[in-house]
């Protein structure tokens, strides 16, 4: 009757523990929500993205794709990232390894002198040999270990889209510094071209000024105005070195002449599609790698929630031990034994519920920070998008600028030279006013290419590759 009981209570108990695994299973499903309006003034249902473009269809110019090359191959910052990631893999090899049981070989030798009613007598001293197999194996009945596994997986995830964001960021960088030495290329030429008129009109204002057209002060401006245009020279030189290093740095080599196109024949952009802000799930890496670190944290609540359920661990042991040498390995010394144990938290001074509570807050402020990461992402699309329009717009503008300022200098000199009411200075404001403005068209020209790199990069583009 007591063994009827037993029994009876043996299978309760396991069908409680099997009823209980059951309901103690929580998987992680994504529950982010996208708004339709998180790009400003946008909306669109066309999924075409330039962010699915790979970086090589994206960037047309030749130059620009053999140093964005390189960088991918030198960086640095991608290759600390690289090392993160085999890291992570570790981690998820040994969480993997987590479901077997643990094997150690056990081998001693022990001398040991026994007092007079212990050894009844007979041994006074006696050595023990002893060699082993011991195992111990952590039965994963609640589910524990697979959720560690899972939580360690999703970091390998997490680590592997945090390099894919490294890799757009640093595709962005490298384009930008790229247009930017363009910039102020273009910048030098506009100089130099300025600096050679200025020098021909040094010696025109000399014949005028000895055919008493015109006056000393004439002069004295035209020569103004040209130590005005050389003095800007050296300071777009700077700019252009510093640029140059900066671009090194991200390219992983030494500070050395980048080699590099000119605006003037710089291949199109494609044509721009930004999608849908739901895209942003797939593309963006940074936003994946928070919604991977959300999942995490989520295995991390089961992992705590199941540290109040008892431990069930099988172990074993078997071996050969005798008191001689001799008769080590003989069957008369060869043991085994295996047996089972089961622990159960009554009392660990709060230390598990206040690891639940831990892992539950840590929970909802991933869940917050991918909320601003959205939020952010659509601030990036937002503000490149409407930059690469008001470019645009100034950009087609500033050209109509300079064809009226060419267009008012040539009237200018002409009324220098047949009409007395004109005087140099009129001169030297429109060549002024002509210069400023080619400088402006430079630079606007620049916030467009600046605005297109970051607005394919906010949208997610970058990491993927031509197959």
């Amino acid at each position: 009757m007591k063994l009827q009981f037993i029994y009876r209570y043996i299978i309760f108990s396991i069908c409680t523990i099997v009823y209980t695994s059951c309901m103690t299973k929580r998987t992680y499903e994504k529950t982010a929500q996208v708004n339709a309006s998180l790009y400003r003034d946008v909306n669109l249902q066309d999924t075409a993205n330039i962010a699915l473009l790979p970086w090589q269809d994206f960037f047309g110019d030749k130059q620009l794709r053999n140093l964005i090359d390189t960088g991918l191959k030198n960086n640095l910052d991608l290759k600390i990232g690289l090392e993160r990631i085999s890291k992570a893999r570790s981690l998820v090899s040994q969480s993997k390894a987590a479901f077997l049981p643990d094997l150690s070989l056990n081998g001693q030798v022990a001398r040991s002198r026994m007092a007079f009613p212990q050894s009844f007598g007979f041994v006074d001293n006696a050595t023990t040999y002893e060699l082993g197999l011991k195992t111990s194996w952590e039965i994963d009945v609640w589910g524990k270990l697979k959720n560690s596994k899972k939580a360690i997986f999703f970091r390998l995830m997490q680590e592997e889209s945090t390099h894919r964001a490294i890799q757009t960021q640093l595709i962005a960088e490298i384009a930008d510094l790229y247009y930017q030495l363009l910039a102020l290329d273009e910048q030098v030429d506009i100089l130099n071209h300025t600096i050679a008129t200025r020098q021909e009109e040094v010696i025109a204002m000399k014949r005028l000024q000895e055919s008493s057209i015109v006056t000393g002060a004439a002069v004295a401006q035209s020569e103004a105005a040209l130590l005005d245009a050389q003095n800007m020279l050296p300071s777009v030189y700077r700019q252009i070195r510093m640029r140059e290093n900066a671009l090194n740095v991200l390219l992983g080599i030494s500070p050395r002449s980048v080699e590099r196109s000119s605006f003037t024949v710089q291949p199109s952009f494609p044509s721009v599609d930004i999608g849908v802000p739901l895209q942003l799930l797939q593309n963006r890496p940074d936003v994946m790698a928070a919604e991977f670190e959300i999942a995490s944290y989520f295995e991390n609540i089961n992992v705590a929630r199941k540290a109040f359920y008892p431990t069930l661990t099988i172990q074993a042991a078997s071996g050969f031990t005798n008191f001689g040498f001799s008769n080590w390995f003989t069957p008369s010394g060869f043991f085994a034994n295996v047996g089972g144990g089961l622990l159960q938290p009554v009392f660990s001074k709060r230390l598990n519920k206040t690891r639940l509570e831990l892992a539950k807050s840590d929970y909802r402020e991933k869940v917050l920070d991918f909320q601003k990461i959205l939020l952010l992402a659509g601030q990036e699309v937002s503000d490149a998008l409407y930059s690469y329009q008001s470019a645009s717009e100034q950009e087609t503008k500033r050209q109509n600028q300079l064809e009226k300022l060419q267009e008012a200098l040539g009237y200018t000199q002409k009324l220098l030279l047949y009409h007395s009411s004109t005087n140099y200075t009129d001169v030297l404001a429109s060549r002024q006013a002509l210069l400023s403005a080619q400088m402006q068209m430079s630079n606007e020209r620049l916030l467009k290419y600046q605005s297109l790199i970051y607005l394919y990069r906010s949208l997610g583009g970058g990491w993927r590759d031509r197959d």
